[in-house]
């Protein structure tokens, strides 16, 4: 078969686990940790990264730093993981869902303004695919209203915005280096801080509502229990894994690049002709190669194109359940309209995308996907 993901080693991984394990230090928050969060700050200019076990961790910690509770309303889009929705709902939250834009499954910014309400505390945006939501009409809005904004991220390493990178605009950001991302680490994410104010209670609330990080640098005597928190930090085994791929990013990016450009390039007389939709690109964002994924023109459609690449075993595959149509969301909420999420859940697919993805099965999905159209 040909797997939608297959992770990609650089071959240095085991060697930087096997240092790691023989400092005697593997609990965390240790070199290779220190590496990871160096490299992210040094390239991107990211004001502080801390390292997490996933990036559902570091967004549960940007709900606790905004002190998100009870009666605050946080503005999301519905087409997104489950995990951008749960982390505020679990500090009492209540998530009020956009719809996608008309041309592509980032939240339409057009229909935020008429969200905002007094009980308005947060705006979620997700840079689906890595590309970027337009982020100056919302930081305008977000400054007016005093809300805060946080970047799901998880999909859109290496990926910027007018020139900025994206994880470094709003005022917080989730990262994830889950073992479908660009560059990963089994499980595992990190939080970017970009305002000062959360800078300090960040650390205190990755290692478990304690100052010990502070301890540890020399800042301070002794530490304690000085906040909530939780074991957010990762293992340096998981660091030291992280820190080979990102050693090695510039050159999985030209990969990944390159399958990007030979899927668009093959299948864009589809579009052409009214087969299917493919990504859009806008003037404001740059693209990473995160996914490919193409838009059919209705369920069965894309179902019968599954079911059609599953003959020569290439494995594509659906993305996100619209949220505002989940069971846990409608058990206290009512039924509300989106139908452009809707169309994307119905309607859009993925396609294999992966570092070792050969030219010779590349080739086999373009011809598969040529033949099922053509007939």
């Amino acid at each position: 078969m040909i797997p939608f993901n297959k992770p990609y080693l650089t071959g240095k991984e085991t060697a930087y686990i096997s240092k790691a394990v023989a400092t005697g230090k593997i609990s965390g928050n240790g070199d290779y940790t220190h590496f990871c969060q160096n490299f992210f700050e040094g390239r991107y200019g990211f004001k502080k990264t801390l390292l997490t076990t996933s990036c559902t961790d570091a967004l549960e910690m940007a709900a606790i730093l905004i002190d998100c509770k009870q009666g605050d309303e946080v503005i999301m889009p519905s087409y997104t993981f489950v995990s951008t929705a749960i982390a505020f709902i679990r500090e009492g939250a209540k998530v009020v869902f956009s719809d996608s834009n008309k041309l592509h499954p980032n939240m339409d910014v057009s229909q935020i303004k008429n969200l905002i309400t007094d009980k308005t505390k947060a705006i979620v945006v997700v840079h689906y695919a890595g590309v970027a939501v337009d982020m100056d009409p919302i930081m305008e809005l977000a400054s007016q209203h005093g809300l805060y904004v946080i970047e799901d991220a998880a999909q859109a390493i290496d990926s910027s915005y007018k020139g900025r990178p994206l994880g470094g605009i709003g005022h917080l950001a989730a990262f994830s280096f889950h073992e479908t991302k660009n560059v990963i680490s089994g499980e595992g994410g990190m939080l970017v801080i970009n305002d000062d104010q959360f800078i300090d209670r960040s650390e205190i609330i990755w290692e478990k509502g304690t100052n010990r990080a502070s301890f540890f640098r020399g800042e301070i005597n002794k530490y304690g229990w000085v906040d909530i928190g939780s074991s957010f930090l990762p293992s340096e085994i998981i660091a030291a894994f992280l820190f080979a791929q990102l050693e090695n990013l510039n050159g999985i990016q030209e990969r990944r690049l390159e399958i990007w450009k030979n899927y668009f390039e093959a299948l864009l007389p589809l579009q052409e002709i009214g087969k299917l939709q493919l990504p859009i690109i806008p003037e404001y964002a740059t693209n990473n190669a995160h996914m490919f994924y193409v838009v059919c023109n209705s369920l069965e459609e894309r179902s019968a194109l599954i079911a059609h690449l599953k003959t020569k075993d290439a494995h594509a595959v659906f993305h996100y359940i619209s949220l505002h149509k989940s069971e846990f969301y409608l058990k206290d909420n009512p039924l509300i309209e989106l139908p452009m999420s809707d169309m994307f859940t119905n309607q859009l697919l993925r396609l294999p995308m992966y570092y070792e993805l050969s030219s010779e099965d590349q080739k086999l999905i373009i011809n598969l996907i040529l033949e099922f159209y053509s007939e």
